[in-house]
């Protein structure tokens, strides 16, 4: 773990300076920071060297095996479950067949989707980067490497969906679901979005997402059937469990706070119903993964979107309270990393190349 907390301290402490060596730019909309990119390319470099130098963490065992034992020829790419993924993985064999260029390749790619969205919408960016790691999907992108990958990608189509741009947001989409399937929810959540948060719709999201905890016996059931012949038929035998009412604390806190700064929200980021409602998506996965853990894959889809809302809720403070909220932030989503990794999952990160 050693690793893992200096990344954390390296990671914000330069994408701090980042924002204080930055500049503000008036857009359309909104009076926006702009962080120094030198600073941020070295926040940026930090994710990806400690992401891409690891030799375990979740699957990361088996991607790299898989990598080792196969000949990526057109056939057997044909024949895998995502194939933007074995394009991706032949390419870079016909270079090196070590499976660590694999490992920091998608590490790169991640990481820098991710980072030059939140450079773009980001508020606080370093309070991004640091909910990014300590809320925990620096360290799901270390396991579920390709779903995590289709995620990053299909975040670069935020500004579509901002813009109304459709057909652009459903080509980044497909894009995205050739690296992980999965990443075709998202197709119908463009037109599920773009309305005003906290209307009747919100309402009815949420409520539905109520209704299928209570029935989820019956909701599984017709899932399950539905999806019995497709390459996710296998989670019906799924026995993990559901995912902790901790999680969906931590995941709803921000958007409790977003309803009740709902206008001043809107004022500051007139856009920002976007990101609530995508994030609220997120929140109905998130409760009905309470029932079965597998729902909170799809989540992953969605907490990114989180990490931006997060950083426009400090400021729907009075001026005085926000470093309080700040610092609230920085200290309960420490106490929550050092929960779910050093006294939950007892994580251990190694590498080759990074261990002292």
């Amino acid at each position: 773990m050693a690793q893992l907390w200096m990344n954390l301290a390296l990671v914000f402490s330069l994408s701090y300076c980042a924002r204080f060596a930055g500049v503000n730019i008036q857009t359309k909309t909104v009076m926006l920071p702009k962080p120094n990119k030198f600073f941020v390319l070295l926040a940026l470099a930090a994710l990806v060297v400690v992401s891409g130098l690891r030799s375990n963490i979740g699957d990361t065992y088996f991607y790299k095996r898989i990598y080792e034992i196969n000949d990526f020829t057109w056939e057997f790419i044909q024949s895998q479950k995502d194939i933007g993924f074995g394009i991706l993985q032949a390419i870079l064999k016909n270079i090196s067949s070590d499976p660590q260029l694999m490992i920091f390749t998608t590490a790169l790619i991640t990481n820098t989707l991710i980072v030059v969205v939140l450079y773009k919408y980001s508020r606080l960016f370093e309070l991004s980067l640091y909910v990014y790691i300590t809320g925990g999907l620096f360290i799901v992108s270390m396991n579920g490497i390709r779903q995590v990958l289709a995620a990053a990608i299909a975040f670069t189509a935020l500004k579509y969906i901002m813009n109304g741009n459709v057909k652009r947001y459903i080509m980044v989409i497909l894009f995205a679901s050739l690296f992980h399937q999965s990443a075709l929810v998202l197709l119908p959540i463009y037109f599920l979005v773009r309305f005003k948060a906290w209307s009747k719709a919100t309402i009815a999201l949420l409520l539905l997402s109520v209704v299928i905890v209570i029935g989820f016996d019956q909701f599984s059931l017709v899932l399950f059937n539905a999806i019995e012949d497709t390459q996710y038929g296998e989670y019906e035998e799924f026995t993990e469990g559901g995912a902790s009412l901790l999680r969906v604390i931590v995941f709803g806190a921000p958007i409790l706070l977003a309803y009740l700064g709902r206008d001043k929200l809107r004022e500051i980021f007139p856009k920002s119903d976007y990101i609530v409602n995508l994030t609220l998506v997120g929140l109905v996965f998130m409760i009905v993964s309470t029932q079965n853990w597998i729902f909170a894959r799809f989540s992953i889809y969605f907490t990114l979107y989180q990490l931006i809302l997060i950083t426009w809720v400090v400021k729907l403070f009075r001026p005085r309270d926000e470093k309080l909220i700040y610092f609230a932030i920085i200290v309960l989503y420490f106490g929550y990393f050092y929960f779910e990794n050093v006294i939950n999952l007892n994580l251990e990160y190694r590498s080759d190349y990074l261990s002292w």
